[in-house]
């Protein structure tokens, strides 16, 4: 039978001394500025101002706190993740014959210790590679997808070979190895309905015994794997945009870019831009951005909504959204103007420079009924 490690993810004030991640951000939400946005524990940042179906706010992201209770019984915690559904799931992959280890990790290396337990065996090369025939199987307990994304983004990190020492059996199209499967433990039921969470979109179970079975029973199901040169990843999508107090999407330029297709060079005033691998940035208020992102078809999705002035026969102005879409496998955004606040896997940033994200097909895995 399988080992299983339950890894939930805290937060700064509830780490002891302080302890916190790379560039000063802990799990479970801190501050993340653009330029070290890739190297923090994918905590959020104030400043963003749009949102979008899916997208969530830097309270969701940071927002884990529970009971205060933890699995072990010890008593005093400040904030920790909600313990009824991390129990319930322990418990019914106990009932199941699993061995099962809960870890609550305050910083990446703490994720990075949980991690280390599915190397395979040490390589003729030297390289740290994931072991394909480990008998541990991992479930993440996430708040928010932004958590989600801490932890694949650490075995990124953990397994993706320097480019000098790339070796024959990586797919070309790959920069990392097949990455081992997580099982998804949703903590916001709400977040399958109202603002649809990934594990949501991907039709998960939410029900810790149901999340115990497809552990133990179920399959892996590979999906792509956004990466991008500010040394992070993207799970769901990515909107870029701002707006005002009361919500209203305000002009911003840049260049966007989607393999050999531009969507926009710079001049254009622009609304919003989505970058979508799954479906949880597809839309703006009332207007669909993206058409159908597949998060297995290989290809990242991103559209580009430009206000367009026209004038009725009387002559009365009137504004309508032009939506442009492109697909590829790669894109990049340059902001002209200054910084342009953006969510991704719901954590907010600010992006001041240019910004390419890459599809890595079928990279990570979720463990599915």
């Amino acid at each position: 039978m399988y080992d299983v490690v339950l890894l939930t993810l805290g937060s700064e004030r509830d780490a002891p001394g302080g302890a916190c991640g790379s560039g000063g951000a802990c799990c479970g939400g801190a501050t993340a500025h653009e330029g070290d946005a890739g190297a923090t524990a994918d905590g959020a940042e104030t400043g963003a101002g749009a949102t979008a179906d899916g997208g969530a706010t830097a309270r969701d992201a940071a927002d884990v706190c529970g009971t205060g209770d933890r699995h072990d019984g010890k008593a005093g915690e400040r904030c920790d993740t909600p313990r009824v559904p991390v129990l319930a799931c322990a418990d019914a992959l106990t009932a199941r014959g699993a061995r099962v280890e809960t870890v609550t990790a305050r910083s990446d290396a703490e994720i990075d210790e949980v991690l280390a337990r599915f190397d395979a065996p040490p390589r003729p090369d030297g390289l740290t590679w994931p072991d394909p025939d480990s008998k541990i199987r991992l479930v993440v307990a996430a708040a928010s997808d932004a958590q989600l994304r801490a932890v694949v983004r650490r075995l990124v990190r953990r397994y993706a070979p320097p480019p000098s020492r790339r070796p024959d059996d990586l797919p070309g199209n790959r920069t990392v190895p097949d990455l081992p499967p997580i099982g998804v433990l949703p903590l916001d039921p709400a977040r399958s309905t109202t603002h649809r969470d990934l594990a949501a979109q991907l039709g998960l179970p939410r029900d810790p015994a149901a999340v115990a079975a497809a552990v133990l029973d179920g399959t892996a199901r590979r999906l792509d794997l956004l990466r991008n040169d500010g040394g992070s990843v993207t799970l769901d999508g990515a909107l870029i945009g701002a707006a005002d107090d009361s919500g209203r999407p305000l002009h911003w330029r840049g260049r966007v870019e989607v393999d050999d297709a531009v969507l926009s060079n710079g001049d254009d005033p622009l609304l919003a831009c989505a970058i979508g691998n799954a479906g949880g940035y597809a839309r703006l208020d009332d207007v669909t951005l993206l058409g159908d992102p597949d998060p297995t078809d290989g290809r990242v999705e991103v559209a580009v909504a430009v206000p367009v002035v026209t004038r009725s026969a009387l002559g009365r102005k009137r504004m309508r959204l032009e939506v442009r879409r492109a697909r590829g496998r790669a894109v990049s955004v340059l902001p002209r103007e200054g910084k342009v606040p953006f969510l991704d896997d719901g954590a907010e940033g600010e992006l001041s420079r240019k910004r390419s994200w890459w599809t890595e097909p079928g990279a990570w895995a979720v463990w599915t009924s």
